[in-house]
């Protein structure tokens, strides 16, 4: 009988490369692991499996057909992970809806993508309701109406016909200009962008995934502190379970560090992400605040995308969490995950970003050669990278490039590659200012405000000038208590980078503009500051 069974086992094919195949590959290997982890309570990866299979049979019994879009349009909430798989297990694409756009942005956003059906939560079901969106034929409401329709729905695995070809879609977060669907295959994806918590070891198989995760006896457990909507926190949940790991999700409805400290604790988190300084200094603030407050003992690492930390923010780490690693990392919907750096405390200020980067990542000139270090240029990734930008071929035919015959994504971030090899990353090149001929990039003088002790937040936007066609121009927000003037933040920039770079014109606000992830918006701050100068 053992032999027939292992002979049955060696026939059966694998099953294909997808991040459905993946849950369920899980689910039958570790059932009874934690796959996510919330203050309210943990969920199995068979719990995760089942709500998304009875999800995914609800799609298909409704109509929806292999390829439909599918709104995914609510906070965090397990839902939401329910609705990314189950939407994959059914062959269909999940599409991340910012719950924070108003009318436009997301009557926008619904008809860019294609949107036939919503999964949505009760609170923003109105706001669905309004928009004139003649494509969208299913609302599935979240509480009493879709427990009922799970709780109706088979537990059996009946979809067929999964393929690496499926689709997975990441709409950007359009800080400089509508948001664009990237438009990956899934078998593309998982090792562009989700395998950072294997290190990037290849694989062949989900099985070999799900072989792997039953013999590590001690899963990490990953939080992300970002919405579920956004694509950095979807990339830890993928990283956390290609690897068999639990990911931690918080599910307030606003940022709050001391509950996501309670939630470190209670989940015992090993890895702690933040999305930039409006969220890692926060949390630094409150462990420095009541240092005894929270068991943090699990916690091993802090890591960081989405947007730069400080070095002030990363001094207020290294006390709140001494013996810590901070994770550098840096990627781009477009690119998966492309470079990362362990920041130990022993470099010192850094200035803009650099990280260590594999033989896949070039900088090119603007003829798409290789720049030499030291030469500003355009940052590529070949690999497995997307195959474009949904109903956009205009934009994807210049993001996404053949060069000497190799297809790479250049998405528009401006880098530099140093002598050790690795690259310093310069900023977006769509909102690089040029002033009198002078190129800056935002993000480096950013990086430089942000080491002023009395600086709390800054944005860095080119505004018109009559002799040098825009001038640099920051908006910054002080510390509460500080007194510091324009003088103060001009001379402070001067010390450290060229003159062209130090802001022309400081004005202080009360708030820097950033998107619910807390990437600047770009957008935003520019017409903020040009309403500011005009009066």
């Amino acid at each position: 009988m053992t032999e027939t069974t292992s002979a049955t086992r060696a026939q059966t094919p694998p099953r294909p490369i997808t991040l459905a195949d993946l849950i369920e590959a899980m689910a039958d290997v570790i059932p009874d692991r934690s796959a996510v982890r919330m203050i309210e309570r943990d969920y199995t990866f068979a719990e995760i499996d089942e709500r998304s299979t009875r999800l995914a049979n609800h799609l298909v019994s409704i109509g929806i057909e292999p390829g439909d879009h599918v709104a995914v349009h609510s906070s965090n909430r397990i839902e939401w992970v329910d609705a990314f798989y189950g939407c994959l297990k059914a062959r269909a694409v999940p599409i991340n809806i910012n719950y924070k756009y108003l009318h436009d942005e997301l009557a926008y956003l619904y008809d860019n993508a294609d949107c036939v059906a919503t999964i949505v939560g009760p609170e923003y079901v109105e706001a669905v309701r309004r928009l004139d969106l003649p494509k969208l034929r299913h609302v599935l409401v979240l509480g009493e109406e879709y427990d009922a329709a799970l709780a109706a729905a088979s537990p059996e695995r009946l979809v067929q016909g999964r393929s690496p070809d499926d689709h997975y879609v990441l709409y950007t977060g359009g800080t400089t200009g509508s948001p664009k669907g990237v438009v990956w295959r899934q078998a593309d994806v998982m090792p562009a962008a989700l395998n950072q918590s294997r290190f990037g070891a290849p694989f062949d198989t989900v099985e070999q995934l799900a072989t792997e995760a039953a013999g590590n006896e001690s899963p990490l457990v990953l939080l992300a502190c970002g919405p579920m909507m956004h694509g950095g926190s979807q990339w830890i949940l993928g990283n956390a379970h290609m690897a068999g790991a639990s990911v931690g999700m918080f599910t307030e409805p606003n940022f709050d560090a001391q509950k996501i400290l309670d939630l470190v604790e209670k989940a015992s988190v090993n890895s702690l992400t933040f999305l930039g300084d409006a969220m890692g200094r926060p949390v630094a603030e409150a462990i420095l605040a009541e240092p005894d407050r929270w068991d943090l003992s699990a916690l091993v690492a802090v890591s960081n995308g989405a947007a730069p930390l400080s070095e002030g923010v990363r001094e207020e780490i290294r006390r709140a969490l001494p013996g810590r690693f901070i994770l550098d990392s840096y990627g781009a919907s477009e690119s998966g995950a492309t470079g990362a750096r362990l920041d130990d405390g022993s470099a010192g200020a850094s200035g803009a970003p650099r990280f260590d980067v594999s033989d896949q990542v070039e900088v090119f000139d603007a003829s798409f050669k290789p720049c030499p270090p030291g030469v500003d240029g355009l940052l590529g990734r070949s690999g497995p990278v997307p195959l474009g930008y949904y109903r956009d071929p205009v934009k994807s035919a210049a993001t996404f490039k053949e060069i000497d015959g190799v297809r790479w994504a250049v998405p528009g971030d401006m880098a530099r590659r140093e002598e050790d090899g690795s690259v310093t990353v310069l900023g977006r090149g769509s909102v690089c200012i040029n002033t009198g001929g002078e190129k800056v990039h935002p993000e480096e003088v950013e990086a430089v405000l942000l080491r002023h002790d009395d600086v709390f937040d800054a944005v860095v936007v080119g505004t018109l000038h009559e002799r040098w066609g825009q001038q640099v121009t920051a908006l910054v927000q002080r510390r509460e208590g500080s007194a510091i003037t324009e003088s103060d933040v001009r001379y402070h920039c001067r010390a450290l980078i060229s003159n062209y770079k130090v802001p022309k014109t400081v004005v202080f606000v009360d708030k820097v503009p950033r998107t619910p992830v807390s990437k600047v918006d770009y957008r935003a701050s520019a017409t903020l500051a040009a309403e500011l100068l005009r009066g």
